[in-house]
């Protein structure tokens, strides 16, 4: 989009009109300072600690009217002149329509739809994903006080893609915890502000835990029970959530459907009250998938009466229920002695909190820090833009034999073929509102050349190939040809697990005659949310160039065009493996194993345990320059001083098989500083994400290597940037043991920086002094 005209100024200045003519006689959710009857309750007054406010408001309940706040779409309490609120909504790229807590209208008729998680992960862009995060906070506020929205948002996710099968692996930042963790920490960030106690919206990591399984080979999420061991659950399927939680300070985490060794998610207190609310210290609600309270009743039948269901999870920790059970249920669980008033008390003091800090008990919302905002602000230019941004910094390029980035001169008509050439809501995944607009991958094409237009199959499926020799004339007519191919929400979705790696029907055989057929250069793009086995197109000389776009958004078609062009020099690397489709046959989706076990011909999953065959790595993303790495700065030796929250110096107990549990060291100054060089030594400037690695010494179970830090860095042409690190030893350099507990391997570590390796050995430092 273009600068703001004279002609757009106008419906600029009415919006605001707008907004301030709905805000002025919008009823606010509660203490509306127009009703004499309600304003000058203690609950109302925004100078008292929000605690006492909480307090207040809840004693003055009845047990209906408590019960009734229970669930998402929760009931009005009119003599207290609190309005009925809807929690459920969604923003996992953008505000979403899909929870029933948000709407379109002609007020608001569209949101920022940025690119799908999994694209936007292969940035590797830290600050990236938090202005994200900040762009649809601001859009979900603009909504809410258009009554279009509500302020608590059920996103992000930030389940590990454990398995390259899994139809909601598209939603994830990928199969790294870290990267994961990260990830939820910033957008989270994003969306719920920086300003103390007060949230801007309230967000929701979800799902917690083991949740990577909806329906595959005649097991689905309802009744899956995942046993996972204890090191696999601490050092991994844990890993992201407890980011969220401790760094991100998310208002919000959502317990899943399954079970987890036997026990429903949403009715364990061990993982609710005991992990997330008591080790983790989580400041906020903790609410369940959608009916998943019933689901552990109705399909698990983990309870012999509803009433147990209902007591069950709330005992747990669980403080709303997505869905009717508790509203129904919870009464005649306190009438027949299975559960108190005070535990339905303890659930409303997280829910009302939240709301309270969200300024939802602080009258109009016009007089409130975030009023001002209204339609103004939707589909901003530079929100298009930031989306725009993020497809080209998220789009990777797996294959390059010389062509790329094509000429204008050279290649002055463009071959644009296959059934996601002239997509639109394909380029949004699933999670999606109503975009701004949409520039599709053939007309972002047509504003750099002059292009021709075949789909070649009539959808993603291609089961037909009648269109096929229409797509090869085209190629055969034009100076290059790009082919968009992939998958889309018909092939991988929420309740859809693929069951193969590859493209469906006949894409292989499009792709590879129409590549035959072309005069000039093919190159081949890749819509998809999860990997694919594309073994033949990488090896297929006639295919000049490959690139995975994932589901790149409203203005995937310019940042497509960018790429393959060469405005943009792609820097994008891969959040997951993408495995050869044999592997499947080894790794049933039920198994949780994360470790290999070459006994059982099981081979591990993610690049952390997975030794194997690969199409393309974990990482992996070429650019049009090249780059080189050097480490300046190391220390060779590092001293861990014990010491820590549960031991003394002197306490031989910390050390156990020559690793020190990192409850027994001095955590807070203990850090690896690392200085890396990296140098442009081509002709463009180009973005280059800097990923560091560690192995551990042998003999731990720990990972083959790890991921311990990463950093996106735009270097000049023929220029050098200087990286600094810093590796947390006590989080990164230490490993999970078979019994739940971290701990950090004494000896030699290696730190792997793209082809070079530094060593550093960790020894214990009796005295608690750190020494490098």
């Amino acid at each position: 989009m273009g600068t703001i005209g004279i002609t757009k100024l106008i419906p600029f200045f009415l919006s605001l009109l707008l907004v301030t003519a709905v805000e002025s006689s919008r009823i606010p959710f509660a203490c509306n300072p127009r009703d004499s009857n309600t304003k000058n309750y203690p609950f109302c007054k925004t100078n008292l600690p929000i605690q006492y406010r909480v307090r207040d408001f809840i004693g003055r309940l009845t047990l209906h009217e408590k019960v009734g706040l229970l669930v998402n779409n929760a009931a009005p309490v009119p003599r207290l002149g609190i309005q009925g609120y809807e929690w459920w909504s969604e923003a996992l790229h953008g505000v979403s329509n899909v929870g029933p807590g948000t709407k379109f209208t002609p007020q608001f008729s569209a949101a920022t739809s940025f690119p799908q998680v999994i694209t936007t992960a292969a940035s590797f862009n830290q600050s990236l994903w938090e202005e994200i995060g900040k762009v649809v906070s601001d859009e979900a506020r603009a909504m809410y006080n258009g009554g279009n929205a509500g302020l608590t948002f059920w996103s992000p996710n930030v389940n590990v893609f454990r398995d390259p099968r899994w139809g909601r692996g598209q939603e994830t930042p990928g199969e790294d915890p870290v990267i994961a963790g990260k990830y939820a920490a910033r957008y989270v960030r994003g969306l719920q502000g920086n300003d103390g106690n007060k949230l801007k919206v309230a967000a929701c990591c979800k799902h917690y835990t083991a949740y990577d399984l909806d329906n595959w080979n005649g097991v689905d999420r309802f009744h899956f029970n995942a046993k996972v061991s204890k090191q696999d659950l601490a050092d991994t399927f844990d890993v992201p959530f407890r980011t969220c939680v401790t760094e991100g300070k998310v208002a919000s985490v959502m317990c899943s459907y399954n079970q987890v060794n036997g026990i429903p998610t949403c009715a364990d207190p061990n993982l609710l009250k005991g992990t997330i609310r008591g080790d983790w210290k989580l400041n906020g609600y903790i609410v369940s998938d959608c009916d998943s309270v019933g689901v552990f009743y109705d399909n698990q039948h983990y309870t012999a009466t509803p009433e147990e269901a209902a007591a069950a999870a709330i005992k747990a920790g669980l403080d709303l229920d997505c869905g009717p059970f508790l509203a129904v249920h919870t009464e005649s669980a306190i009438r027949g002695g299975k559960l108190s008033e005070s535990d339905v008390n303890n659930a409303l003091i997280n829910t009302v909190t939240v709301q309270m800090r969200l300024g939802m008990f602080d009258g109009e919302p016009r007089n409130q820090p975030f009023g001002h905002l209204g339609p103004h602000i939707v589909c901003r230019p530079d929100h298009d833009h930031l989306a725009l941004e993020a497809a080209r910094q998220g789009i990777v390029l797996l294959k390059n034999r010389g062509p790329l980035p094509l000429s204008t001169q050279r290649h002055r008509t463009i071959a644009v073929i296959g059934p996601n050439s002239d997509v639109t809501t394909t380029m949004i995944g699933n999670y999606a509102g109503i975009a701004c607009g949409y520039t599709t991958p053939v007309q972002g094409i047509a504003r750099y050349v002059k292009t021709i237009h075949e789909k070649g199959c009539a959808n993603v499926a291609c089961k037909g190939k009648e269109l096929f020799g229409a797509a090869e004339n085209a190629a055969r007519q034009a100076d290059a040809t790009v082919l968009v191919m992939g998958l889309d929400q018909s092939i991988e979705a929420e309740f859809l697990d693929r069951t193969d790696l590859f493209l469906p029907g006949h894409q292989q055989e499009l792709i590879s005659r129409v590549a035959m057929a072309s005069k000039g250069p093919t190159i081949l793009v890749l819509m998809s949310g999860g990997p694919l086995e594309i073994t033949f197109a990488k090896n297929d000389p006639h295919i000049s160039g490959i690139f995975w776009v994932g589901y790149p958004g409203q203005s995937g078609g310019t940042a497509i065009a960018d790429v393959i062009f060469g405005q943009t020099n792609p820097g994008g690397k891969l959040p997951m493996t993408w495995y050869p489709q044999d592997y499947l046959a080894k790794v049933p989706m039920t198994n949780m194993g994360l470790r290999a076990d070459p006994a059982r011909g099981y081979p591990g999953r993610t690049y952390r345990f997975y030794k194997g065959p690969v199409v393309y790595p974990f990482g992996h993303g070429l650019s049009y320059t090249s780059f080189v790495h050097t480490i300046s700065k190391a220390p060779a030796m590092l001293g861990v001083p014990l010491g820590g929250r549960h031991t003394t110096a002197s306490n031989t107990t910390a050390i156990l098989n020559n690793a020190v549990n990192v409850t027994h060291a001095k955590c807070d100054r203990l850090s690896v500083g690392l200085h890396v060089n990296v140098k442009n030594t081509g002709e463009r400037d180009g973005s280059h994400t800097l990923l560091v690695y560690s192995t551990p010494p042998a003999g731990h179970f720990a990972p083959e290597k790890q991921l311990v830090a990463f950093e996106r860095v735009h270097v000049p042409a023929n220029s050098e940037q200087q990286v600094r690190i810093g590796i947390l030893v006590c989080r990164y350099l230490s490993i999970v043991d078979k019994y739940g507990i971290r701990r950090i391997p004494m000896g030699e570590h290696h730190i792997h920086v793209g082809d070079i390796k530094h060593s550093i050995n960790l020894h214990v430092d009796a005295l608690g002094e750190i020494k490098s």
